[in-house]
């Protein structure tokens, strides 16, 4: 199948949703290449496979590592990589540091958390040929400083705070918007507003697409289930069972039996 373009999503607008989930390996990247029309390598990965409590303490290098390794097995999909927390401090840094995961991973975009502020550095990356997707609503990187996650959206003021970012980014240069944990009503409304797509993550069905950190999704991060988060498969338990049943044949020593051995 052809590879999915900026040009492929924004026609999809109004007419048909976009099926957007996490990858930070070349393996789970090959399975999901073919099902869903976006792949994220996000921050999220320092807490679902670090096992940090937040996004904040990951770093360049490491999103570097892991978008490289995705996109050994992300063919069709269109990639966007999280700009970690600390890399956007100026526009300046953040060009370089977007030139950099750009060069060095391929990805067709990177992925920004940020409302107004960030309209002089989304505009610089698009004026150097950077295609920015714009992350507003709560912002996991900015939950240290607000004393914890904080849902957006609640009252009139948050929502016409966030239609106004949306539309200043938008005019910046961003191709794409993430919106995450926000009520749904003002999910739909920023979507209606914008002409470019919009993905929601914990922000209700009007969204133009969807998106969920796999591990939530298929069940192989236990510590919590997030209020927005569907399980689609129980996946931990399957592993544990699978698991078991290799450790009892190995000590019983049913395994390796014969059809495992090399022969003469």
């Amino acid at each position: 199948m052809k590879k999915i373009t900026i040009g492929n999503l924004q026609a999809m607008k109004g007419k048909e949703k976009i099926a957007m989930i996490t990858a930070y390996d070349a393996l789970f990247t090959k399975i999901f290449d073919d099902e869903v029309d976006m792949i994220l390598v996000g921050d999220s990965l320092n807490m679902s496979f670090n096992g940090k409590s937040e996004t904040i303490g990951i770093g360049l290098e490491e999103m570097i590592y892991h978008a490289k390794a995705v996109k050994v097995g992300c063919k069709r999909a269109y990639l966007v990589v999280d700009m970690p927390f600390g890399s956007t401090v100026t526009p300046q840094i953040t060009l370089e540091s977007a030139v950099k995961i750009y060069k060095e991973t391929g990805c067709d975009a990177v992925k920004i958390e940020g409302g107004a502020n960030m309209a002089e550095t989304i505009k610089l990356l698009s004026q150097n040929g950077i295609a920015v997707m714009a992350h507003i609503g709560l912002k996991p990187q900015t939950s240290r400083a607000l004393g914890g996650y904080k849902i957006s959206g609640k009252d009139e003021n948050s929502v016409n705070e966030l239609i106004n970012d949306a539309l200043i980014l938008q005019e910046a240069g961003a191709v794409l918007f993430l919106i995450e944990g926000t009520v749904s009503e003002a999910a739909a409304e920023v979507t209606k507003r914008l002409g470019v797509p919009t993905i929601g993550i914990g922000s209700g069905v009007s969204c133009d697409g969807q998106v969920l950190v796999w591990s939530d999704a298929f069940g192989f991060f236990d510590e919590f289930q997030p209020k927005f988060v569907k399980r689609f498969l129980n996946g931990a338990e399957l592993i544990k069972g699978a698991l078991k049943e290799y450790v009892s044949e190995v000590k019983s020593s049913q395994f390796p039996s014969s059809a495992y051995e090399y022969q003469k």
